[in-house]
């Protein structure tokens, strides 16, 4: 967080602003509503000629125009007058209460309207007042909010036709290892198709970024050095796979030295991804992560995805966490703080939670049912079913949205 960056703001139509961050706080540019309105299809009159209205005693008012939404009466409402009004239309002038369709009858005279009603309306009653659900000035959404389909309607709301967003960084994969085949290709001994690369890919768009696949690298030092050295020119961040460990084709470690990166750290007390390594180089950050698929996965959630918040100006970036019991025993010893993949399940207002699959680190499968982390922490001996733990929400939109169970919100944050 050290070398954490924000992004540049960009102004672009709100037809395309789904799903990104707001670079500017949404104020109300006008009260909601912006006039006094009926809420239902009625008369709008005067309540004080009401006072003395009754079951035995109907007081009948002269129907002098009717209007719908997007209308306005042309003239004030006197005594003993009526305006029929339509839901969402305009309070004349004059009128200071709406009497129902349902409560009123009508009937015509001569060439007029008339309405009678045998209650007493009260001053207010059945009227929105202008600015009762917002007033002008207002904060409406903070900057750094995901752009969601109720925030592009107060964006519609009050003219927002152009919006301020954040522009989305442009983030780096490159996956290492010579075992490593494209998708389409067919197996072939000792090789493994290349997973890692879509995943974070995936998990970069999620993230609310713009991944940029260089491809896949054999283990060669210089052509690994190369390709990095002039991918890390073209993005804000850069994420490799693979070759950050301690084994002779792990050249990371090496590319970093040479490029004149600064690494920030190369081991972590954790499992899976204890040799995540991050590194600064001219104030760009490159995320070594780990070649097996569930530790690549684990520490990009951890350490790259709070980066990429903070640049789309998040002011709470890290990853919601919640309490959640624990639905089957997990005897594995944690000598290190464990991010177990998991799978939470809700049931009659309480939240569950159990492993998505076999929890070692070069499990692929577990993967797909992943949409939380159990954080078990480190010198325990395992867990027994009915344990309640935290849990980090990974399939959750955005760090800021509140998970509420049971009418008791949580916010804590890890």
């Amino acid at each position: 967080m050290d070398y954490k960056k924000t992004g540049e703001m960009e102004s672009i139509s709100i037809d395309d602003c789904d799903d990104r961050k707001l670079a500017e706080t949404i104020i109300a540019t006008h009260p909601i509503p912006p006039f006094d309105k009926s809420p239902y299809d009625g008369f709008a009159i005067r309540s004080l000629d009401t006072a003395n209205a009754s079951q035995h005693n109907p007081v009948t008012f002269k129907v002098t125009e009717h209007i719908g939404a997007g209308h306005r009466a042309q003239n004030a409402v006197k005594a003993g007058e009526a305006v029929r009004i339509m839901t969402g239309a305009e309070i004349p002038y004059g009128a200071d209460c709406v009497a129902m369709f349902e409560i009123c009858q009508t009937y015509e005279q001569d060439s007029n309207h008339f309405m009678t009603i045998k209650r007493t309306i009260k001053p207010g009653q059945n009227i929105i007042i202008k600015g009762s659900e917002t007033s002008q000035g207002e904060i409406l959404v903070e900057k750094g909010t995901r752009i969601n389909p109720g925030v592009k309607a107060l964006l519609a709301t009050f003219g927002y036709a152009k919006v301020k967003v954040v522009k989305k960084p442009v983030i780096g994969v490159i996956a290492t290892g010579s075992e490593l085949l494209d998708i389409e290709q067919e197996l072939e001994p000792g090789k493994i198709r290349n997973s890692n690369a879509p995943m974070i890919v995936s998990q970069i768009k999620r993230a609310g970024g713009e991944p940029v696949y260089f491809g896949k690298l054999i283990d060669d030092f210089e052509q690994s050095f190369e390709a990095i050295e002039q991918a890390i020119q073209h993005v804000d961040f850069l994420v490799t796979t693979g070759g950050v460990s301690v084994g002779d084709f792990d050249l990371l470690p090496a590319i970093y030295e040479k490029l004149g990166a600064r690494v920030l750290f190369n081991k972590i007390g954790m499992r899976p991804g204890s040799v995540t390594t991050v590194a600064e180089w001219n104030s760009k950050l490159l995320f070594g992560l780990s070649g097996n698929p569930s530790a690549c996965y684990v520490g990009f959630e951890l350490f790259t995805r709070p980066i990429i918040q903070m640049f789309l100006h998040d002011n709470k970036p890290f990853t919601q966490t919640i309490q959640a019991t624990l639905e089957e025993d997990f005897p594995k010893p944690n000598p290190f703080t464990r991010f177990v993949r998991a799978k939470i399940n809700y049931r009659n207002g309480s939240v569950y939670v159990r492993p998505a699959g076999i929890d070692k680190s070069a499990v692929v499968t577990s993967l797909s049912n992943t949409n939380a982390l159990m954080v078990l922490p480190g010198g325990t001996r395992g867990f027994e079913a009915g344990a309640v733990v935290d849990v980090l929400l990974v399939d959750s939109l955005s760090g800021q949205e509140t998970f509420s169970i049971s009418h008791k919100k949580v916010k804590r944050q890890i």
